[in-house]
């Protein structure tokens, strides 16, 4: 039996808190070490050194895995030192706050290596998947409906404060659905506007917590894209996935019950209706919308125990990751355009 492979996780907030429980429960991973700026673990992560510094932690434990899930400004420096240090490395999205970080993290990892494996937690969920097989099925160009605003409040609105200080809404949860939107058209984005408001006198003047996206892609498919984060968000239409084609679309079914704040709520699907545009002689649909049940799909915590053992197959397994990686700088460049949108009003050219 192969020896489990050591690994410093760094950041131990709702994310980074997953994936150490990942790794905790995993037998091909061993935790070196926990990196928090408080110096504190959670009570399911005591017993494990703990250290504030990232680099003295790579330096002290020289550990075979770098999980980092800080804020987004210290991911492309944390991944190039522990690429350089010999680690492979499991970053959070996004995977930088420029381009040419993103593109510096890759080069890194290709320079060295070593295995880089962005979080993109949709990739590993198979609803999700599902929705991709289901909606390229129907055939293009699309229409892409898709949005997550969260109405947060007290803990949860001070980390959203915390994340605006160098990424907008737009940014950070939307590479997770120009991804998807990527992955169903296979076209090139060629254009992107952005919009933004500050809605609050909390966050800094230069930044925004509402912000809508629109882009185009070559083969003429249109996708609009649409966060927002703060107690006043409203909790109608908070979550919205929609795929519209000629022949149809699929989409997703919240249940009532649903609420933004919820991290398992982000994920969870419930149901993909799948509705074809055929119809009969008479004018009327020729088949009733299929729904297909999701009710067993895994939860948070489960897709990031899913993404740490796709994190060891490509270890184990010298899996080539250069789409993976090329594919996270294509959607956070689209994001990044809109968010260079927002605050020029034109539209940008990719």
């Amino acid at each position: 039996m192969e020896k489990p492979l050591r690994v410093v996780v760094a950041g131990l907030g709702n994310m980074g808190k997953s994936h150490a429980l990942a790794y905790h429960g995993n037998p091909g991973f061993e935790i070196a070490a926990l990196v928090n700026r408080s110096g504190a673990a959670p009570s399911d992560l005591t017993g494990y050194e703990m250290r504030r510094s990232f680099e003295e932690a790579l330096r002290e434990f020289k550990p075979d895995v770098a999980s980092i899930n800080t804020y987004s400004d210290s991911h492309a420096d944390y991944a190039v030192k522990a690429l350089e240090a010999g680690c492979h490395v499991f970053v959070e999205k996004p995977l930088a706050t420029s381009v040419a970080d993103a593109e510096r993290v890759v080069a890194a990892a290709r320079a060295n290596g070593r295995k880089l494996v962005i979080g993109y937690i949709l990739r590993h969920h198979p609803s999700w998947m599902r929705l991709i097989v289901e909606a390229r099925a129907l055939g293009g160009p699309f229409v892409f409906r898709m949005n997550l605003n969260q109405q947060s409040s007290g803990h949860t609105w001070d980390t959203h404060k915390q994340l605006m200080q160098t990424t907008s809404p737009i940014v950070d949860c939307g590479v997770h659905y120009l991804d998807v939107m990527c992955q169903i058209t296979d076209a090139k984005p060629v254009e992107v506007r952005g919009m933004g408001l500050r809605l609050s006198e909390e966050i800094d003047p230069k930044m925004y917590n509402y912000g809508h996206l629109q882009v185009l892609f070559d083969d003429g498919s249109v996708g609009w894209y649409e966060a927002g984060w703060g107690p006043m968000m409203s909790e109608t239409a908070f979550f919205v996935k929609d795929v519209i084609s000629p022949n149809g679309c699929v989409s997703i079914v919240m249940s009532d019950s649903a609420k933004s704040d919820d991290i398992d709520t982000h994920t969870k699907t419930n149901v993909i209706r799948v509705h074809r545009a055929e119809t009969r002689a008479d004018g009327k649909f020729a088949s009733p919308d299929q729904n297909l049940s999701m009710q067993d799909e895994p939860d948070h915590q489960g897709l990031c125990d899913r993404e740490q053992a796709f994190l060891l197959k490509a270890i184990r397994e010298d899996l080539d990751l250069g789409r993976h990686m090329d594919d996270a700088v294509k959607s956070l460049a689209v994001c990044l355009a809109a968010d260079e949108s927002v605050r020029t009003g034109k539209a940008v050219r990719l």
